[in-house]
């Protein structure tokens, strides 16, 4: 068992807390915010630390730049803060660091990998982000893979804590492992399948069955293929693609469906077909498919928890991780430095 420590073990009253939040949403190019799942799951810690009469200064980052680049500003994310406290983001400074106060007692910096050490895990910076405040929280479970200086070196300075939902995803994921409703069903998809073959190489040994779609290449197809030899446990099937490959074949389809209808958990992370081409049918029959079914139903990764929300799907499942590449790090047994760091 994972045990972490949390916002409600202490009083946290009055304390100014360093909140590391996932603020890694879609942004189209006009700074609208696409999708605001993960804003929105973190909110409940966000509120009870307001609750609490703390100041909290939130952190986080949004995708991948190289320096200081206005394309990856956090703004559309401080309006969207702003929105909830029918308030308005006003730019201020946090000792060095630039930002927005959201309200009284609420601020927001700018992207944390606009700083070259952020990703350089420099104990300078963290200490110098630690300094704006008394407490640390992570409500970053997403970002929590990564040993970046936010996620794993302030813990070292400041007191700290996990988030309402932090706590949620590592129970939730654990239980896969540990304690599964039987049968168990993974689903995987999407077109980076390399990064799955860790999860398929651990889940034969516990899951049931693990059925895998999306795009397969020759040389995941015969890494499969070896998983599938040395499987102690599950059943792995691949799908076949329809003549065109951009999406899994009806028979395959309609096995997956099948088996899905038998399951005790499902946990499914990847799209069955090319989205972004509008092959959108097999994914879509397979989120029926598991909405409809008995089990207990797990989602998890960006684009599948796009897929779902643009289907208004999200409240049927029990459980959507925010992690992605977390989730499948975690999934796989590896141990995420963001856990182990909350832990010390």
């Amino acid at each position: 068992m994972i045990n972490l420590p949390s916002l409600d073990s202490e009083d946290l009253s009055d304390k100014k807390v360093f909140l590391r939040y996932d603020c890694d949403v879609r942004v189209s190019a006009s700074g609208k915010i696409i999708d605001e799942t993960r804003l929105i799951t973190g909110f409940s810690t966000l509120e009870y630390l307001l609750e609490n009469n703390c100041t909290v200064i939130i952190a986080g980052h949004l995708r991948r730049p190289e320096g200081w680049d206005e394309k990856f500003t956090l703004f559309p994310i401080a309006e969207w803060f702003a929105q909830q406290f029918s308030s308005e983001a006003k730019e201020t400074k946090l000792g060095e660091f630039k930002g927005w106060e959201i309200k009284d007692g609420l601020f927001l910096l700018e992207n944390l990998r606009f700083y070259k050490e952020e990703k350089e895990n420099s104990l300078e910076f963290a200490r110098r982000l630690a300094g704006l405040g008394e407490i640390y929280v992570n409500e970053a479970f997403g970002s929590s893979h990564r040993a970046h200086a936010s996620i794993v070196v302030i813990p070292k300075i400041l007191p700290h804590f996990a988030g309402f939902h932090f706590i949620k995803e590592v129970k939730v994921l654990e239980s896969i492992i540990s304690s599964p409703k039987r049968p168990l069903t993974i689903i995987l998809g999407g077109a980076k399948m390399e990064t799955k073959l860790p999860l398929v190489a651990k889940m034969h040994g516990i899951a049931d069955h693990i059925l895998i779609g999306g795009k397969i290449t020759d040389i995941d197809r015969e890494l499969i293929e070896k998983e599938k030899v040395k499987s102690e446990k599950a059943k792995i099937i691949i799908a076949e693609l329809t003549q065109e490959g951009r999406d899994i074949d009806s028979a395959s389809l309609k096995e997956f469906e099948n088996i899905i209808s038998r399951s005790g958990m499902i946990v499914w992370n990847g799209p069955m077909g090319y989205l972004e081409g509008g092959f959108e049918e097999s994914t879509l029959s397979i989120a029926r498919a598991i909405i409809g079914s008995n089990a207990y139903r797990i989602a998890g990764g960006g684009d599948t928890v796009a897929f779902i929300n643009k289907y208004g799907l999200f409240d049927k499942f029990d459980f959507v991780s925010m992690g992605g590449g977390s989730m499948l790090e975690f999934l796989s047994g590896k141990s995420l430095p963001g856990i182990i760091a909350l832990q010390n």
